[in-house]
């Protein structure tokens, strides 16, 4: 019995620890297709929500409350595994990777901490 009870607290503590035992994963460059590709982002900049849409044909929308949309490109960097975005005042494409987490997905730059996303199908921009 005090074998059956020492084998159960062990399984116990096993699937608890498990949670912690995640590690953060950073995406591939086709999962980052994947992932974007003709669908939407939810998430908070600066404090701010946004969404996002990312549309096969490379075009992006990005909104925020009370402020007008800004329309840009997107792709994805094979070498780099990154994710990159230019708006009509950019010089350059700028890049992101994209982590996982736990299965929360992360956008990560040398500049920024790690910023919490959403991602859901398809195009679910607000149309006004």
């Amino acid at each position: 019995m005090r074998a059956v009870k020492t084998v159960s607290c062990v399984a116990v503590m096993l699937l608890c620890a498990l949670p912690a035992l995640a590690q953060a994963v950073k995406l591939k460059a086709y999962e980052i297709e994947a992932l974007l590709s003709g669908n939407t982002v939810f998430g908070q900049w600066d404090g701010a929500d946004y969404v996002q849409f990312f549309g096969k044909e490379g075009k992006t929308v990005y909104a925020q409350p009370d402020t007008a949309s800004l329309y840009g490109e997107w792709r994805v960097d094979a070498e780099r595994d990154e994710f990159q975005s230019i708006w009509p005042d950019d010089a350059d494409w700028e890049g992101w990777f994209v982590m996982e987490w736990d299965g929360d997905f992360y956008w990560v730059s040398k500049s920024t901490p790690p910023t919490l996303f959403r991602v859901e199908e398809g195009n679910q921009m607000v149309r006004e």
